[in-house]
């Protein structure tokens, strides 16, 4: 029997970096931990094994570690850090995290973007989410996955985000008329991420792979369907 692939996560305590936590425990082959620089609370049923570092160790952490795989959940918003330190998280520390990944032998970077990211963008969150994106591809891991969800739908712990609690009240109807192209922009259960973020670590075809909506959701159901067989 061959060992479990390593996975690191980063972003444990978001929306969907907890439901990374609750869903990783029982994945076949897979051996969860994550790095936070404060203790999470693990959702009930969870169960892993977690560092915690500041941030400017987080290098040293990741290369103790040694993770096969990095599953990247990390971002922040701009009313709750500034646009600087939206950057600074949504941008500069997930190169940081990815450059300390590959130098420590990882060989895949899980990333979770947004819909939408494109370094050309008019919108500022967007293009930067679109430089780290390209900025990613230049470290050439051996696979790269680009994770864009439109919407999260989910409840967050201890965080309100007024905009965000009427939009998702409002997905189910504005989902119906995203066909086509435009299907993309369709809402998404966090857990539905999550799953698709840990599907994708146990995917072992080389190269760059971009997923929206579809491609979350047949992620998803890949790994309910490895967990019942």
């Amino acid at each position: 029997m061959s060992d479990p692939t390593r996975v690191l996560l980063v972003g444990a305590t978001g929306l969907v970096g907890r439901e990374v936590i609750a869903q990783g425990r029982d994945v076949p082959g897979l051996s969860l931990l994550a790095l936070a620089r404060r203790e999470v609370p693990l959702p009930r049923g969870g169960r892993m094994e977690m560092m915690l570092a500041p941030v400017e160790n987080w290098p040293q952490a990741i290369a103790t570690i040694a993770p096969d795989a990095v599953i990247c959940a990390l971002g922040t918003t701009q009313a709750k850090s500034g646009r600087t330190g939206l950057r600074e998280v949504d941008c500069e520390l997930v190169l940081t995290v990815a450059e300390a990944a590959l130098k420590a032998g990882a060989r895949q970077f899980v990333h979770l973007s947004s819909v939408g990211a494109d370094l050309h963008a008019k919108a500022q969150y967007l293009a930067m989410k679109g430089e780290a994106e390209q900025r990613l591809r230049r470290l050439r891991f051996a696979r790269l996955d680009i994770v864009r969800p439109g919407l999260l739908r989910g409840k967050r712990e201890g965080e309100r985000r007024a905009l965000e609690g009427i939009g998702q009240l409002l997905s189910p109807l504005a989902d119906l008329f995203l066909h086509g192209s435009k299907r993309r922009y369709r809402s998404v259960a966090a857990r539905d991420v999550a799953a698709a973020l840990l599907q994708a670590t146990r995917t072992p075809a080389r190269g760059t792979f971009e997923h929206d909506y579809g491609s979350i959701q047949r992620l998803a159901r890949a790994l309910a369907q490895a967990k019942t067989a």
